[in-house]
């Protein structure tokens, strides 16, 4: 059994924060993604795109509120130097005219809710991990290989990270995920994650939930194994059997 565990020392924190989970198990591959629904989710992520407009009221992005609470919520942790929440980076590409485009069928889905909702969005595969997943300050050293690069980036003494029993899966809360635990065309089962800091979007947090659990068991034929939202009255589920 996998669990997902928040520690006592993210919600000392944020002790208001909410994050929604949803597990999909028994996603189909890329390559058994059937056309109508591989265009379903290209639809949908350009439709995304240019929703998340709306959350974009300045041309300075950190001066959206949708960006400004992450910012803020960045000074509270150690971060390693330019770390910034996913959701700016994304909409720092919407503003720039630079259309978040496709990766994988599941990335395509989780990065349209992000969009969609202007919330930070993220996924892990299951199969990968090293015991539970687990949100909380780290005392630094967790090996980590970023997406994309050969070297190992380790975490600092004070960060914020999702981590296993082998190192750290995604760093700075939700900034860099690692290559071991990425999701990829052959992915399975799905951790799938949606923080949020601003206690004012809770309807939002859960509307962005549902729809992403409605997507992945709609367009991937995935099985919705879990969906929660974890809060620090209710900080622990259950991930895999």
């Amino acid at each position: 059994m996998k669990s997902f565990v928040t520690e006592e020392s993210f919600w000392n924190l944020f002790p208001e924060a909410r994050i929604g989970i949803v597990v999909a198990h028994d996603m189909q591959p890329t390559d058994a993604v059937s056309p109508e629904h591989a265009q379903a989710i290209t639809w949908a992520l350009a439709a995304a795109n240019e929703a998340a407009d709306r959350h974009l009221e300045s041309n300075t992005i950190s001066q959206n509120e949708v960006v400004a609470v992450w910012r803020d919520a960045y000074q509270q942790f150690k971060t390693k130097k330019g770390a910034r929440c996913s959701i700016e980076n994304l909409l720092k590409r919407v503003l720039k005219g630079n259309p978040v485009g496709s990766i994988t069928p599941s990335v395509d889905i989780y990065n349209t809710v992000s969009l969609k909702y202007a919330l930070p969005v993220g996924g892990e595969d299951i199969d990968s991990f090293d015991g539970d997943i687990r949100l909380g300050i780290t005392e630094g050293g967790d090996a980590f290989q970023p997406l994309g690069d050969e070297e190992d980036a380790p975490t600092l003494e004070g960060e914020l990270c999702y981590r296993d029993n082998a190192g750290a899966i995604c760093r700075c809360w939700n900034w860099r995920d690692g290559q071991r635990t990425a999701l990829t065309d052959e992915s399975a089962k799905a951790f799938l994650i949606i923080e949020s800091v601003d206690p004012t979007r809770a309807d939002d947090l859960r509307a962005a939930t549902d729809e992403l659990a409605a997507l992945v068991q709609e367009h991937l034929g995935a099985t919705i194994f879990a969906k929660q939202i974890v809060t620090r009255d209710n900080p622990t589920m259950v991930i895999d059997e």
